[in-house]
């Protein structure tokens, strides 16, 4: 087994962990007595539930609530009890007897679920697994992606082949054998993480490292959290240089701006979550630091600008598009967004984003990616690519669009992986390819050239755009 330290793969991932912890903590539900209860009102929300493209059961009732994850052989336990706080401002509506709707402004998109008459077969009492049994668990690792994963021709996966491993697999063997599965996805979104025994396996983590170390070598080459905290603080030191140490930043440091010249402004948008102290005032203070910012382009009066995403590995989408509002001239389709559901997928939704705030920024701007650009934060370049005045320089993006899917092992691993497709206003999917520039607007993030002559070629590609 490789030995990936569990505190580098979270540093090296750029994943939604931010909504990773929203679907553990959103898809909650209740426990059932041993006894079989009468059948709720239909006017009740009480009752058992189904998110079926996420292969989830909420059961809501008076007493102890619980969620259980399901795949097509048995079911677990996905989070035990909670209180009303863990639903991240999300309110359900009946909106018929059998379907309710959940909604709050940190999502998306509403969630739809359908009341079942019973409990799952395999989430009686008595037959949720919750076992250390090596091939019980990989029997549901297999099944899980079998049944929920959406990529896995795009990713060149022949998942069936890989089934009659359970008969190799023991205790001792067993995350090898797994990691030697999830490596063949290189899926930013695809990991295991079991913290009773420090276990942390990312999916893309190698072939992460291969494209950031692309243009490094010699003692530049990154290759675990120490020297990518190295590269990233010297990084972030050029950054500071190109702005004169002069800058803003936002208490949760999440977005700085300032000005490279008297003509170019500068943004730098380092994450997609975590703005506010909680899950009931992201947006507000969001919006205010965006109030702000704006503000202080508006007032500095530069007419070009650089939107700099490069370090920013997601979080919510939600953040992600009002964050493009304020560079919106006018209202664009900027995704669309489907979950697999069996053999096909559940019906299109499709995201608009329109200008927001009292004032938008539409001058020139350069959009400046990288493979670090994950997640939401490349639903922020899909919301901004298609508008005439902005251009894109860097490096593709991640490639890891999915909202992140998490579910359960029996014996208590979390297991995550990508079962939604994200495509662009013209139907375009960049999954694994992620969103790039124009060959001659190429530039690397980490180079040993820019190290060497304590340059930023990304930023100078950037300026010399907008100086033209």
């Amino acid at each position: 087994m490789n030995s990936h330290n569990y505190n580098t793969i979270k540093c090296m991932r750029t994943i939604k962990r931010y909504f990773l912890c929203i679907m553990l903590v959103f898809f909650i539900a209740c426990q059932s007595d041993d006894d079989s209860p009468p059948p709720p009102p239909q006017d009740s929300i009480n009752g058992f539930w189904l998110v079926a493209d996420k292969g989830y059961i909420l059961e809501f009732t008076d007493g102890k609530d619980v969620a259980y994850n399901i795949n097509s052989i048995g079911c677990s336990v996905l989070e035990g009890d909670f209180t009303s706080e863990d639903f991240l401002g999300v309110e359900f509506n009946l909106v018929g007897p059998d379907e309710l709707v959940g909604s709050s402004e940190l999502l998306i998109a509403d969630i739809k679920l359908t009341r079942l008459p019973n409990q799952n077969e395999f989430c009686l009492p008595g037959q949720i697994s919750e076992t250390e049994d090596p091939k019980v668990n990989f029997d549901h690792f297999w099944h899980i992606f079998n049944d929920y994963y959406a990529f896995f021709e795009l990713r060149d996966v022949d998942w069936a082949q890989y089934h009659s491993l359970r008969e190799q697999v023991t205790s001792e063997n067993f995350y090898d054998i797994i990691e030697d599965l999830l490596l063949l996805f290189e899926d930013g979104h695809v990991g295991i993480y079991d913290e009773a025994n420090g276990i942390g396996i990312g999916s893309e983590s190698q072939s992460l490292l291969e494209r950031l170390n692309s243009n490094l070598s010699g003692e530049y080459v990154i290759s675990d959290g120490d020297s990518y905290s190295r590269a990233y603080d010297q990084k972030i030191e050029m950054i500071i240089k190109y702005l004169g140490g002069d800058f803003e930043i936002d208490q949760s440091e999440n977005i700085a701006w300032g000005t490279i010249t008297d003509d170019i402004g500068y943004v730098n948008i380092f994450g997609m979550a975590g703005y506010g102290s909680g899950i009931n005032d992201e947006l507000a203070t969001l919006n205010t630091v965006l109030d702000k910012m704006m503000n202080d382009l508006k007032n500095s009066e530069v007419s070009k600008l650089v939107l700099d995403i490069r370090f920013n590995g997601g979080g919510l989408d939600v953040v992600a598009v009002d964050i493009a509002s304020r560079f919106m001239d006018q209202q664009r389709i900027a995704f669309s967004k489907k979950a697999r559901l069996g053999d096909g997928f559940t019906e299109l939704t499709t995201i608009s984003v329109e200008p927001k705030g009292d004032f938008q920024f539409t001058g020139d701007i350069v959009l400046l990616t990288s493979p670090l650009t994950a997640s939401a934060a490349e639903i922020f370049t899909l919301c901004l690519k298609d508008a005439p005045y902005v251009t894109i320089a860097g490096e593709n993006t991640n490639g890891g669009f999915s909202d992140i899917l998490s579910h359960i092992l029996p014996n208590g691993a979390e297991l995550s992986l990508s079962n939604e497709v994200y495509s662009d206003a013209q139907g375009v999917v960049y999954e694994a390819i992620g969103v790039g520039p124009a060959e001659e607007n190429r530039a690397p993030l980490f180079s040993n050239e820019d190290f060497m002559e304590e340059k930023d070629s990304g930023i100078d590609r950037a300026v010399k755009l907008l100086s033209n």
